[in-house]
Formats: structure tokens, C-alpha cells, sequence
């Protein structure tokens, strides 16, 4: 990932580094330093390199005098958890420049050269390609639309249709808020008959921070739905408002799911891969080991279709991790990653066990799905 960006002596400094304990120091665009990988990925570290200019004077001769050489040094003081970063340019004793970088300064910025990492055959990255080629077209959004409200209508009916697509919504309106949070251009909302919805931006995160927030926001904002048809239920007693509150609290509980590709999935696996990467993917490998079993045991093929592309993910995210450009959560990060995952889950959770306890059938088939 990139580190830092400065100007020396009118061209680009680039630091580039990784958990792993590298650094690659580019002064315009040509590599003047290394730090090889180890396992003291952080502290202080010093990149020395000399630069040659030519004189502008003349010999007698009109020949170009002496090339003459500068010495320069970058001090670097590096923190992973919680990031930090200080640094030093100097010029023999001269100092040129100084200054410090933490978790904001990396959010924002964008890297002029991402490190490159060798593609790989991904199943989610041919859908999210279809998906590019069919948003070229505005009508795309309209056409999606039309084709879930059908699909819905079909299995339910027309006004639970509707009401499945406003939770759907709000739901993906939460990945959407959260992306315009961190100052990321989106693309809207693409409703995907009988899978859900997606929310698309073409800009990339740059922290882990950053993928736990948008992916649970999703979430998140069910939850108030559920909340909010919850109270309605309250003082209307209408029983519409009651299977709205329990059924979209069972949609964005399976997208909590520990599983790749689903929002849980993205949650572990930036909570986990910021810990340790062994710790990782034993969590991960975990959490598909879960999805197995579910599908299994409730025959759900497409559980068990979304768990095969999140193995992939998984793998390939594994061995591409010491490349990863993605800055880790530190130690508060995950705590407070953790809580609000798991308070979220407990909250779906009661919500779809308070109106199983009303005795109405419809209203218990949630906690029978999960029960079973």
C-alpha cells in the first residue's frame, strides 16, 4: 500500500509498504530503496540514496564539469495499530521536509501506483463485470426493478412485493450513505430478482475501517426498518407492519452471515485479517464451514452457491495478503467492529423471536428457519 507522497527536488517521492515488513522507496517513478520483509514490520527505519546532478559550469574546453552527488535521506517512524506514520527528508543535514500521517490521511487518498497484484479467475469479479456492462445503460435500474417487484409478486404477493423492495432498499441505501461518508462516488442501487439488491461504486477502499463500515451499515439501516415497523405495529396493530419488521429482520440477519460474499463475510474478514493472518483464514475457512452446514442441513442451493464464490474469495484474498493495500483495523477497530456486529445480530435476532411468541404462524416461520 501506499505510504506516503511527497515532493524532493521537484519530482515524487513515493514510500510503498506491507504488514509483511516491506518497504520500496520510489523517487519519480525509479526504485531508490528496499527494506525487505520481516517480522519487525514497524519502528523506526532510514532509506539513504544518492542522486547524481551535473554541473552547470564548463571546463575551459566547453566540456560539462564535475557530476556532482547528493546524498538523501528519509526517516521513517512507522506504527501499524493504531496507524502512524513520521517522517524526516533530509539532504545531507538539511532537513527538506517533515511531518506525520495517520488512518484519515490514508482513507482519502489515492494512490497514484496501487500495487499490482497477479489477477485471478474470480467469479465475483466476472458478475461484478456483467454488472459494469449492463449499468452502462440508465434503464437497466428501471428494467431490475420491474423484474423483482414480478418476481416477488409471483412467490408473495404484489403488496409484500413492494414492501420486500422498499426493505431492500434501505437496506443497500445503507452501503450507499456509508460510501458517500467516506467521499466515494456511487452509482446507485441495482435490484437483482430473487438475489437482492447492490449497491455500486467505482472507487476503491483503502482501509479495512472502511469495508467493515460500509458492509454493516447495509444492515444497519434493516434494522431501524425493522424498528420502525415495529413501532408502527405498536400503535396500529396492523399485522402487514408485524411481518414487514420480522421478515426484514430475517433478510439482513442472512446477510450477516459469515460468509464471502455477504456483508458478514466482508465483516470477518477484515476484523480477522487485521489480527493476524493465520488467525484469518482459520476464521474464515470457520465461517464457510458454517455455511456448509446450513446449506446442507436447510438444502438452500443458493447458500450454497454464494459459500462456493466466497471460497474463492477467500483463497484468493489469503494469497494475496502480504500485497493487500487495504490499511488493518487497529486494536480499537476491532473491538468496536465486533460489538456492533454482534449487537446488530442479537438485536434481529430478538425482534424475530419477539413475534414468534405471538402465537401467529406466519409470524413464527423466521425463528422455525432459523430453528431448524
Amino acid at each position: 500500500m501506499e505510504l506516503l507522497r511527497i515532493d524532493c527536488l521537484g519530482k515524487e517521492l513515493r514510500l510503498e509498504g506491507s504488514l509483511a515488513g516491506w518497504q520500496q522507496l520510489y523517487w519519480d517513478n525509479q526504485l531508490v530503496s528496499v527494506k525487505q520483509a520481516s517480522a519487525q514490520n514497524d519502528g523506526l527505519s532510514n532509506h539513504e540514496f544518492e542522486l547524481k546532478q551535473q554541473s552547470q559550469a564548463t571546463t575551459a574546453e566547453g566540456e560539462p564539469n564535475t557530476i556532482n552527488s547528493i546524498k538523501i535521506t528519509l526517516e521513517v517512524d512507522l506504527l501499524w495499530q493504531p496507524f502512524k506514520l513520521d517522517y524526516r527528508l533530509l539532504t545531507e543535514d538539511e532537513v527538506l521536509e517533515q511531518g506525520s500521517r495517520n488512518s484519515k490521511d490514508i482513507e482519502r487518498q489515492t494512490p497514484v501506483q496501487p500495487i499490482k497484484v497477479k489477477k485471478q479467475l474470480s467469479v465475483v469479479g466476472l458478475v461484478s463485470l456483467g454488472f459494469k456492462l449492463l449499468k452502462s445503460a440508465k434503464m437497466i435500474k428501471v428494467v431490475l426493478a420491474g423484474a423483482s417487484i414480478a418476481a416477488y409478486s409471483w412467490l408473495f404477493s404484489f403488496q409484500f412485493a413492494l414492501a420486500l423492495i422498499a426493505c431492500l432498499m434501505f437496506h443497500e441505501y445503507g452501503h450507499i450513505r456509508a460510501m458517500k461518508y467516506f467521499g466515494m462516488k456511487t452509482k446507485g442501487i441495482y435490484l437483482i430478482p430473487f438475489m437482492g439488491g447492490l449497491a455500486l461504486s467505482d472507487e476503491k477502499i483503502n482501509t479495512r475501517w472502511q469495508d467493515v463500515v460500509i458492509s454493516i451499515m447495509g444492515p444497519t439501516f434493516g434494522l431501524f426498518m425493522s424498528i420502525a415497523s415495529l413501532i408502527a405495529y405498536w400503535i396500529t396493530g396492523n399485522i402487514f407492519f408485524a411481518g414487514l419488521a420480522t421478515f426484514n429482520a430475517l433478510l439482513n440477519l442472512f446477510n450477516l452471515l459469515p460468509i464471502l460474499p455477504l456483508d458478514g463475510g466482508h465483516i470477518l474478514k477484515s476484523i480477522s485479517f487485521s489480527m493476524n493472518s493465520i488467525i484469518g483464514l482459520i476464521a474464515c475457512i470457520s465461517g464457510a464451514a458454517i455455511g456448509v452446514f446450513i446449506s446442507y442441513s436447510l438444502g438452500l442451493a443458493l447458500l450454497g452457491f454464494l459459500l462456493l464464490i466466497g471460497s474463492l474469495e477467500i483463497g484468493f484474498e489469503w494469497k494475496a495478503r502480504h500485497q493487500s493495500h487495504l490499511l488493518p483495523l487497529d486494536r480499537y477497530g476491532q473491538v468496536f467492529s465486533a460489538i456492533w456486529y454482534l449487537l446488530t445480530v442479537g438485536a434481529l435476532i430478538g425482534i424475530i423471536w419477539y413475534f414468534a411468541g405471538t402465537g401467529d404462524d406466519m409470524l413464527g416461520l423466521p425463528l422455525k428457519i432459523l430453528q431448524s
